[in-house]
């Protein structure tokens, strides 16, 4: 049975409309941590660490690995955020594969050249160092997510595309939509779901087509099962379908405000990134608690 919400649809959506329009527009130039990290190693950066915006969220080796508007951080001992290797790029899309390959795009950081935007970027040990992969001054994937098949798809924000890649090298153009996140089948590789202001819009050909968006609004979809596609709205409301995203069940209100990011691992283990830090659920999103805290910045978007 499907729970429903109390908040008006049109708030939901008039919210996302914002959200999108913000995370479409140019980035803001980085703020820099508090304090530089060298070698390849995490180095603390300190409770009075301000990470302007979480982008998005992986888990590898049963660690968290939090991307942000400042590089690549893990939570500390006191569930600070430490920051992973030497980059401090603004990581946009960011994902873990199954074979726990770190994926991500986005723009460098202040000063360090090279062209505004990332393409595909790769790392093999845990976000300590990066390879430029495909695309590179060309797109900016604001989402990613890998098939089953390994097939990679990227949202590219810039020109509202949706893209395609059987190995991160070669690209095909999909369809062309106004999105702010995207979730794909982890039974079937051609159905990709992406969160819209007018609802959850569905493609069961690879990404070429999708049906016009429908029914609830959400912000961020992430799906870890085929029973566990959970969605967050902008208000931070978790609902969960356990069949595809065709009826929704209201689960809990993640902690913390408005929504940044979204990854469900399971059935049961999610987590959310909000505006004041990321958040883990192990009871398939009934209750929460903080495992990095986040001190908002001027200039996050």
């Amino acid at each position: 049975m499907t729970t429903h919400s109390t908040r008006r649809p049109a708030t939901a959506a008039a919210a996302l409309t914002l959200t999108l329009t913000l995370a479409l527009a140019a980035c803001s130039p980085s703020v820099e941590p508090s304090r530089a990290s060298s070698g390849d190693t995490a180095q603390d950066d300190g409770p009075a660490t301000a990470l302007s915006h979480v982008h998005g969220l992986g888990l590898r080796g049963g660690r968290l690995y939090v991307a942000t508007h400042q590089g690549i951080h893990t939570p500390g001992a006191d569930g600070s955020p430490v920051l992973v290797g030497d980059r401090r790029d603004d990581f946009m899309g960011f994902t873990v594969t199954a074979d726990g390959d770190f994926l991500a795009s986005g723009h460098p950081a202040p000063g360090t050249g090279g062209p505004a935007d990332l393409g595909l970027v790769t790392s093999t040990d845990s976000g300590l160092t990066w390879r430029e992969t495909s695309l590179a001054g060309q797109v900016d994937f604001h989402a990613l997510d890998t098939a089953r098949d390994s097939t990679v798809y990227g949202y590219d924000s810039a020109n509202g595309l949706l893209r395609a890649s059987a190995d991160g090298i070669t690209w095909d153009d999909r369809a062309a939509l106004r999105a702010l996140d995207i979730a794909v089948s982890p039974a079937d590789p051609a159905t990709v779901l992406a969160s819209t202001e007018s609802g959850v819009a569905r493609s069961t050909d690879g990404g070429r087509t999708f049906a016009p968006g429908a029914g609830r609004v959400l912000a961020y979809l992430s799906w870890g099962s085929p029973d566990a596609l959970f969605g967050v709205d902008p208000d931070g409301v978790l609902f969960r379908s356990t069949d595809g995203g065709a009826a929704w069940s209201l689960v809990s209100t993640v902690p913390g405000g408005a929504p940044q990011a979204l990854t469900v691992v399971d059935a049961r283990r999610l987590f959310v990134a909000t505006g004041d830090g990321v958040y883990e659920s192990r009871d398939a999103g009934r209750t929460f608690e903080r495992r990095m805290a986040v001190k908002a910045a001027d200039g996050g978007h």
